[in-house]
């Protein structure tokens, strides 16, 4: 039987390390559609030098765990004097990450496009903003927007390893509880229930916008 007193009296914990959990896959998601978007303008673009270190560090990215990412800027960087608190860390490590797979998914949106296209704008006398404007991403995000919401799934679900730079999140207090009281059941079930009560929404919206931008609702 579960212990339904021990999962009331302890689901506040829950809901301030979900707010926490929340706030790090905002900042994070905004900050790698950012990264994502001007690398994959780059390198759709051509632009030479540019393109190589975007490649590189969407490689770099893409090829290490995110773990290792937040170590390295946790305990690494303040042996040489470079000191980062646990929310910057956090929030640095999920945009790294999340900015390499932006980048791809914005890339495909971008493929999709004819060159046709681009070509007959810029001789209509289009400059190159008005072109992204108008022209690219608006069909760009109509096929991007899956891939997008997949990588905001993603990155909510990859906040379960910021414990590691001593920030309470989900999982953490998940372990914390089971270590203390041994209610092993009660706590993974309400660390279940807090990923649900987010990522169902999250994903629900997401297909309402893809359907929106795909009949040119926006």
């Amino acid at each position: 039987m579960l212990n339904t007193t021990f999962m009331i009296e302890y689901a506040p914990l829950y809901g301030k390390a979900l707010w926490l959990v929340l706030r790090l896959c905002f900042w994070g998601s905004l900050a790698s559609l950012a990264i994502g978007f001007f690398c994959a303008l780059i390198r759709y673009f051509k632009l030479p030098a540019l393109s190589k270190i975007c490649g590189a560090y969407i490689e770099l990215s893409r090829n290490t765990p995110l773990v290792i990412q937040l170590f390295f800027l946790y305990f690494a960087l303040p042996r040489i004097g470079v000191k980062i608190d646990s929310w910057s860390c956090a929030v640095i490590g999920l945009s790294f990450l999340g900015g390499s797979y932006m980048s791809e998914a914005f890339r495909g949106g971008l493929e999709a496009i004819g060159k046709g296209q681009t070509e007959a704008g810029l001789s209509i006398g289009l400059s190159r903003a008005q072109l992204i404007r108008y022209v690219i991403l608006p069909q760009a995000l109509a096929v991007s927007v899956p891939a997008l919401g997949a990588n905001v799934i993603f990155l909510l679900k990859e906040t379960s390893v910021v414990g590691i730079v001593a920030l309470a999140d989900l999982m953490y207090v998940a372990k914390d509880l089971i270590g203390m009281y041994y209610k092993t059941n009660e706590s993974l079930l309400m660390l279940v229930a807090s990923y649900l009560v987010v990522l169902l929404p999250i994903s629900i919206l997401m297909r309402v916008i893809e359907k929106k931008l795909r009949a040119g609702g926006f």
